[in-house]
């Protein structure tokens, strides 16, 4: 692990290019939104403040800004309660404000890279490994050296090669 001067949250309006993200799991729950996530569970509307989080404003200026944010989730069917959530919710207003997203399913299938944490790849050259209890909430990130960059950057290379658009997959799978 390395320091970094800046906070995740601070990579997200100074990286140049693009973010990747990896997610690999299947409950962030207790990380953020939980009581959209509530409102989910319970059949109600999206709350006001969900649809315009500062989230969406993050990816709405990047994108304006001509940089790149996109993602890959591995998952498996069926879904969770909490995926269901996530993608049926928080992607489609993600989306709206152009954050792109991929779905590397293993539903019958061996995980390509099952050893690959969650992480943030910014610009290709700055790793934020994801950290989380068991019950989905969000520990912090660590700020690793860049001689694990071509590690990283493979896991990034391959859950995109096995990936598909979200849309496409959702259209076939969502609900």
């Amino acid at each position: 692990m390395t320091t970094s001067s800046r906070t995740l949250g601070d990579w997200f309006s100074a990286f140049n290019q693009d973010a990747f993200r990896l997610e690999t799991f299947d409950d962030y729950s207790r990380s953020g939104g939980v009581a959209a996530y509530r409102a989910f569970l319970a059949g109600e509307e999206q709350p006001e403040d969900y649809k315009t989080s500062d989230w969406v404003d993050t990816i709405s200026d990047a994108v304006q800004a001509g940089k790149r944010m996109y993602r890959v989730h591995i998952l498996s069917r069926p879904l969770t309660d909490y995926l269901r959530f996530e993608l049926g919710w928080g992607y489609h207003r993600n989306m709206a404000a152009g954050e792109e997203f991929f779905i590397l399913d293993t539903t019958g299938q061996k995980n390509p890279i099952p050893e690959a944490p969650d992480f943030w790849l910014f610009d290709d050259e700055t790793i934020a490994a994801m950290k989380y209890d068991g019950n989905g909430k969000y520990l912090g990130a660590d700020f690793l050296d860049s001689g694990r960059l071509a590690e990283f950057r493979a896991y990034r290379d391959t859950a995109m090669a096995h990936a598909v658009p979200f849309a496409e997959w959702w259209a076939q799978y969502g609900e």
